[in-house]
């Protein structure tokens, strides 16, 4: 009888916390309204004043004036980071509003949150789990609301738009950071050290009948035993989730306009998008893309349901995540290749069930001329390639470390916000190093969030030893931020601070001559130098028409003279290496353009 009267008394109690619980501006407003800044906020905090097992904080600053807000999650009474990290839980990280016009993840997260909460006692959330959430990331682009500005989306009324306060896309500042909502995330990346990452996004590309796309880490580039867990278990485990819930899944469709039914290649996420930057230290990273065409409940439902069967995995298998986690670091502190670029496959790919409409030739109401689009009536089912396999086409030897000079402190900066292990040199000091020295680059035409990228390049890499200050910072790799140090470094890595125009300075010559002061100069040095003389006279027969002038030839003995200004064109990135591998005196290094490709 007594426990009659106890399962009576939770029952109540879990009604009237239902009861008690506040809808959110989604529910309230028929479905078809996303929360703002201030409602979102505001609920959290309301949760928090009726339910234990949650906490809001502000993490950081933005650019439109107010603070990141981190939510946290868990089973007991007050979750904490750190009491997290002391029991080992393992940590799901979401985050909401990149784009605020995709706002599908801040009303989901808010009503998954509160039902969460309502279902504790019934053990909701797990004991092994910790769920941190940013409500709202762009919070300058939430404020900015307006019903226009994603033409193509089928609700909510109104919504914020996609670029921040400066006007950025934050889903390509990660490793550049030039807004503070990078800089904040980064930090507090690091504080939460999650375990899987999930940032919540809306597709539009192309027009099919799934309300559920997902992008993931591609599971080459991820690579090692993360990689290969990724694409064996965790991946198919989470599509199979979705189908039995009423959400069959397919993975982003990476397609512009165009035929899906020819199939397509995978969206490969370099280091600037969120589950790029992510993949660099080693988490698991989704990101769930509803189709846009799709009514916003439906969109809102099936982010809600996404969520929850990350968590049901989480459930079951929060061990093995973790354990796949701890591999990974361990095979990269053994890793001497590390690739920086990548291809997709041609010819290897995963056969895909699809269901899709027929792309057909229209007449347009506009033009009165031919376009192609989608017919909704005309459905089609076929197996189409889904090439989902990469190779490396440019790959770096691990280095034993780097030194940076202290001169170059914003790069410094990022290395340390991301909680790289680097030290001063405490005194004056030579070591021996390689170098590189650019010989060609092509830089964007186009401006590109901020920056004129660097395209493409020819490398020379140098080997001597070089002298360093005090205060010049040292760099080892024998730490578990090995892989984004290496990528953001080395200067052919996909979003390396190179590429983002970090070290532009050293592009642009600094020092020169007067012809006719260093003429005199120039012929003596020859004089005493005929190796120079030689290699001259070489180039001369090999490129005459370059070599023809005066000039010309005066330069080039300038350039193989120590009148030459050192810095010019060299990265001043500085590999510290032994002394064998310095016998490899020169080495070209080519990289093909890369640009903007994955933007396109």
């Amino acid at each position: 009888m007594i426990r009659i009267l106890a399962k009576v008394l939770i029952f109540n109690l879990l009604l009237a916390g239902k009861l008690f619980a506040q809808q959110t501006p989604y529910e309230s407003g028929g479905k078809n309204v996303t929360a703002t800044y201030e409602q979102c906020i505001s609920f959290y905090r309301q949760l928090c004043t009726q339910f234990s097992g949650i906490t809001l904080e502000e993490s950081g600053m933005t650019d439109a004036g107010f603070p990141l807000h981190l939510v946290l999650l868990g089973s007991e009474r007050k979750p904490s980071l750190k009491k997290w990290h002391a029991e080992n839980k393992c940590i799901l990280f979401i985050n909401n509003g990149i784009h605020p016009g995709e706002p599908d993840g801040i009303d989901a997260s808010m009503l998954w949150v509160r039902d969460l909460l309502v279902q504790r006692a019934e053990g909701s959330i797990p004991d092994n789990i910790g769920i941190a959430i940013i409500p709202v990331y762009n919070i300058g682009g939430c404020l900015n609301r307006s019903p226009f500005q994603r033409v193509d989306q089928n609700g909510p009324e109104e919504f914020g738009s996609r670029g921040n306060s400066q006007n950025l896309d934050l889903n390509r500042d990660f490793i550049k950071c030039d807004s503070r909502e990078a800089r904040s995330f980064a930090r507090l990346f690091h504080q939460v050290d999650p375990d899987i990452f999930i940032d919540n996004h809306v597709s539009d590309g192309a027009d099919y009948p799934y309300v559920m796309t997902m992008a993931t880490t591609q599971h080459n580039k991820l690579g090692g035993p993360m990689g290969k867990y990724l694409h064996d278990v965790f991946e198919p485990a989470l599509f199979e989730q979705m189908r039995q819930k009423g959400f069959p899944m397919i993975p982003y469709v990476n397609v512009w306009g165009k035929d899906a039914s020819l199939g397509w290649k995978t969206f490969f996420d370099s280091p600037r998008y969120s589950s790029g930057f992510a993949a660099l230290h080693n988490v698991f990273s989704f990101v769930p893309e509803t189709h846009m065409l799709k009514p916003y409940p439906q969109r809102v439902e099936a982010t809600y349901t996404f969520m929850q069967s990350v968590l049901d995995y989480c459930r079951v298998h929060a061990e093995a995540i973790q354990s796949q986690r701890e591999a990974m670091k361990q095979y990269q502190m053994q890793q001497q290749d590390f690739p920086l670029d990548w291809e997709t496959s041609d010819s290897n790919y995963t056969p895909l069930e699809f269901q899709g409409y027929r792309y057909k030739k229209f007449k347009s109401g506009v033009s009165g001329l031919d376009y192609y689009s989608y017919d909704r009536q005309d459905t089609f089912r076929k197996t189409i390639p889904f090439y989902n396999f990469s190779f490396p086409t440019v790959a770096v030897k691990r280095p034993l470390a780097y030194v940076v000079p202290q001169g170059w402190w914003k790069v410094i900066e990022l290395l340390q916000l991301n909680q790289v292990e680097m030290y001063a040199l405490p005194e004056d000091d030579s070591i021996d190093i390689e170098a590189y020295q650019v010989k060609e680059f092509t830089s964007g035409e186009r401006l590109f969030e901020w920056h004129h990228v660097i395209n493409s390049m020819k490398l020379e890499k140098k080997c001597y030893r070089k002298k360093f200050r005090r205060g010049d910072w040292y760099i080892p790799l024998n730490q578990d931020k090995v892989r984004f140090i290496i990528e953001v470094l080395e200067p052919q890595g996909m979003d390396s601070y190179f590429y983002w125009n970090f070290f532009d300075p050293v592009l642009v010559q600094k020092e020169g001559y007067s012809e006719y002061s260093f003429e005199p100069l120039a012929a003596d040095y020859l004089n005493q130098h005929p190796e120079v003389r030689t290699l001259l006279n070489e180039v001369i027969r090999a490129q005459p028409e370059k070599m023809k002038t005066a000039s010309a030839q005066l330069e080039f003995v300038y350039k193989h003279s120590p009148y030459a200004e050192p810095a010019w064109n060299e990265i001043p990135v500085f590999r510290v290496v032994n002394a064998a591998s310095c016998l490899r005196d020169f080495l070209e290094l080519d990289r093909k353009p890369l640009g903007n490709k994955w933007d396109e």
